[in-house]
């Protein structure tokens, strides 16, 4: 287990949740998100993101005092906790009939918060030159940096933002993406981001947890996860007409064996023999 020798920004102490008696959503969650971090919550559809960053926000009950944001427990500091955390939970909700700043401005005043920031946090996600266009011709990029301009109004320390990237299209990732990391290293703000991406997590984060099913699998920096939870092991590949394809592929890959109809099983030493194994089965036109 990943133990962090920095300031925490988000620190869970064997955090469960339920919704029925049948499964926990979360279970036993021990979180440790480093401060000044980009903090990577990653996991399929279901495994609990959500329902973590629910309980991270106060939307949920937690049992016990079992979370600590920036060192204060979330359970004795509500409300107050969230003067300095900004969230953004799923798709952010705005007026489409309102401008960038008239959106910013309700939120502004339902939050106390002086409208002379509006203009700063436009300029950091990007969206100055948008600033007076209504917001129901804003792509869908557009939109989720406008939500994020809304988490930032307070000037917080910490971001929480809840798959900020789904479903956008390449160019909408890529602005989210540099817009983050511009974010953490020029503001100097932890973000924790949650995403069923892979590989859009190793290009933005520094830190890393891996939840399924509710239990956190892997957590520590993303070179420990390349050098030590993928050292070795086997990885399958779905092959179409895998009986027939075997023997060609044992003549290369001698471990290689059938798992099922359709997969193959590859033993591996080390993380860059992934890409080896994939690169082969390409050149033989598998």
């Amino acid at each position: 287990m990943f133990v962090s020798m920095t300031p925490l920004a988000i620190e869970t102490r064997q955090l469960s949740y339920s919704f029925d008696q049948k499964r926990k959503a979360v279970n036993d969650l021990s979180l440790q998100v480093p401060a000044n971090s980009i903090y990577g919550f990653l996991g399929p559809n279901g495994a609990g993101k959500t329902t973590t960053i629910r309980l991270l926000a106060g939307m949920l009950p937690s049992d016990g005092d079992r979370i600590f944001l920036q060192g204060k427990s979330l359970k004795k500091s509500l409300p107050h906790i969230f003067e300095s955390i900004g969230c953004l939970i799923e798709t952010p909700s705005l007026y489409g009939h309102l401008t960038a700043i008239e959106n910013l401005k309700v939120i502004s005043i339902l939050r106390g918060l002086p409208t002379a920031n509006i203009h700063r946090v436009l300029d950091v996600v990007g969206l100055s030159r948008a600033a007076r266009k209504k917001v129901k011709h804003f792509s869908l990029g557009m939109k989720q940096r406008l939500g994020i301009a809304m988490a930032l109004l307070p000037d917080p320390q910490l971001l929480i933002l809840d798959e900020p990237v789904n479903g956008l299209d390449p160019n909408g990732i890529i602005e989210v993406r540099e817009m983050l990391i511009r974010i953490n290293q020029q503001e100097g703000k932890t973000i924790f981001i949650s995403s069923h991406l892979l590989n859009e997590i190793e290009k933005t984060c520094t830190h890393i947890g891996i939840i399924n099913s509710g239990v956190l699998r892997y957590q520590g920096t993303l070179d420990q996860m390349k050098n030590t939870a993928y050292a070795s092991g086997e990885v399958v590949f779905k092959i179409p007409d895998a009986d027939n394809r075997l023997p060609a592929v044992q003549e290369v890959f001698s471990t290689a064996r059938r798992q099922s109809r359709d997969e193959i099983i590859f033993p591996f030493s080390n993380a860059g023999d992934v890409s080896t194994i994939n690169s082969r089965l390409v050149t033989m036109n598998i």
